[in-house]
């Protein structure tokens, strides 16, 4: 009887059990996504004047750490820091013993090398011989032209003293001794979104601003447009020559660049409907497509009031004819399901 009893219990156990699984798995099956309700409008293309603002930090246009390439103590500094000096100053004197050296050996050479050209002219002498001795001289010439420029070390551009790491009768370790700058003509690297590089040519003319002369502009040309493009941040560089022959502006300041590009057919879309990824400055729009919300990752561009310029990452991702989604879109993930809401 017991035993009749307990078969009964767990049968209905089972039972209830089945029951429980049967409900859930209906309920699993049933279970929809949630449509979120939003507004589009459709893109289209415009014709803009084109002009981009880019910063920059400006650097002398040639710099020169000026590192012999013979160690030795220092023999004298001629230059300060702020010195001004023009191509061809003494800047520096290296211990003079290897040159010496070299001049002495370089005498001597040159004696035998007049005592064997004239017995090579009456034929007492071989050719091989003459060679031999002739080389040798040539290193001698070429070795004292080297320890002499490396010695006494001159300027290779006019410019201002920017540094100086030693004194007088240091022993030179390889460190620059000193750093040459140039500010009488500056440059600047600008690093332009790779959709307007068929715009930018070299030659072409630009302004350069400095917030510390708010009235001032200072003029310049793209001197440079590097032929490559950086894959992880779409964009190429270019390279302005900025004459400054009034020295207002300095290497290490920061300035901005407006550049005139023309009349373009350009995408533009209401501000707010770009958004940001949270914890970078990547930026991306929502688009329908098939009633199905997809993400296209933007980069921006020119800025018209309350709308802006925009640019898909990847080429034909954005195009005439896009539902863009404009009202309800910070709601959206990729993949929402859609229900476009009319005015």
């Amino acid at each position: 009887m017991k035993h009749a009893t307990k078969i009964a219990a767990i049968a209905l156990a089972s039972l209830v059990l089945a029951s429980c699984g049967g409900k859930g798995g209906k309920q699993a099956t049933t279970t929809k996504k949630e449509v979120e309700k939003v507004k589009v409008q459709t893109l289209q293309s415009e014709r803009i004047a084109k002009t981009i603002e880019l910063s920059s930090t400006l650097e002398g246009y040639e710099t020169m750490n000026i590192s012999p390439s013979i160690t030795g103590h220092i023999e004298h500094i001629y230059v300060e820091v702020g010195s001004r000096v023009s191509k061809g100053t003494l800047l520096v004197r290296m211990d003079q013993t290897q040159l010496n050296t070299t001049r002495i050996n370089l005498s001597s050479t040159k004696t035998e090398l007049d005592r064997v050209s004239a017995l090579k002219a009456s034929g007492s002498i071989s050719e091989q011989v003459y060679d031999q001795t002739k080389a040798g001289y040539d290193q001698l010439v070429e070795a004292e032209r080297f320890q002499e420029e490396n010695t006494f070390v001159r300027a290779q551009f006019a410019g201002v003293i920017s540094a100086k790491n030693f004194e007088d009768g240091e022993m030179y370790t390889g460190a620059p001794i000193l750093t040459l700058t140039q500010i009488g003509r500056l440059k600047a690297i600008i690093n332009i979104p790779e959709s307007y590089f068929p715009l930018v040519k070299q030659g072409m003319k630009v302004q350069v601003y400095s917030d510390i002369y708010p009235e001032t502009s200072f003029p310049a040309t793209i001197e440079i447009v590097y032929p490559t493009v950086d894959a992880s941040t779409h964009t190429f560089q270019a390279k302005l020559n900025i004459p400054n022959s009034g020295e207002k502006i300095r290497p290490g300041m920061y300035v901005r660049t407006t550049l005139a590009l023309g009349e373009v057919d350009a995408i533009t879309v209401p501000y707010q409907s770009v958004l940001k990824l949270t914890g970078s400055n990547d930026r991306y729009v929502f688009v329908n497509r098939d009633g199905v919300a997809r993400r296209v990752d933007v980069t921006l561009g020119q800025r018209f009031d309350d709308r802006i310029e925009v640019m898909p990452v990847k080429a034909g991702e954005l195009k005439e004819g896009d539902e863009l989604v404009v009202t309800g879109q910070a709601r959206l993930v990729e993949g929402s399901v859609l229900e476009i809401v009319k005015d």
